[in-house]
């Protein structure tokens, strides 16, 4: 792992709830339209580090301003406990105040990993921000952490085994997969 301040440290300890964005942050931001269709390419390690988090006993939601069909299918497959795909209806803070609420944990307790100025409300709020590696200026100055993969390129990945090493959950994985 990579060196952490003790102030980092402290943060990544105290996540229950991991929350994301989509577009740019499990993807690389291009989308892929024809006909009737849309695609998106999302990341399996990104996947495999989502299942992994839930596998360790957090809570994770993807929030995302934008409804898309790919981002549901993929979802699903991942068993996300959490897709809010609002639109315009609701700001991501909003709809991230009423799950939490839901859940009765505190903005502390979760971590929003976003990458532009869109999620500039979420990033501002969290116990944990992290911006991805090719995120805007804007959101890099409100994380806490920006990653050194790029968004669809590992970023939630390296968000998750930062989460899950600072709490000692990572050593169970490596174990499990080792024999």
């Amino acid at each position: 792992m990579a060196k952490i301040s003790k102030q980092l440290h402290a943060r990544l300890k105290r996540i229950k709830l991991f929350l994301c964005d989509v577009d740019g942050v499990l993807t690389d931001g291009s989308i892929f339209i024809g006909g009737e269709r849309e695609f998106k390419r999302f990341n399996i390690r990104d996947g495999l580090g989502l299942v992994l988090a839930r596998r360790a006993g957090l809570k994770v939601g993807w929030v995302s301003a934008r409804p898309s069909l790919a981002t549901k299918l993929r979802a699903d497959e991942l068993k996300i406990d959490f897709l809010v795909q609002q639109g315009d209806g609701t700001s991501k803070t909003a709809a991230i105040e009423q799950l939490l609420t839901q859940e009765k944990l505190s903005w502390n307790e979760a971590c929003f990993v976003g990458d532009d100025i869109i999620d500039l409300g979420p990033l501002t709020r969290a116990g944990l921000a992290v911006a991805v590696g090719d995120g805007v200026d804007e959101a890099k100055a409100a994380a806490h952490y920006v990653t050194h993969h790029a968004g669809g390129r590992g970023a939630v990945r390296e968000t998750v085994e930062l989460i899950l090493k600072a709490q000692g959950k990572w050593a169970q994985f490596e174990q499990k997969y080792s024999e």
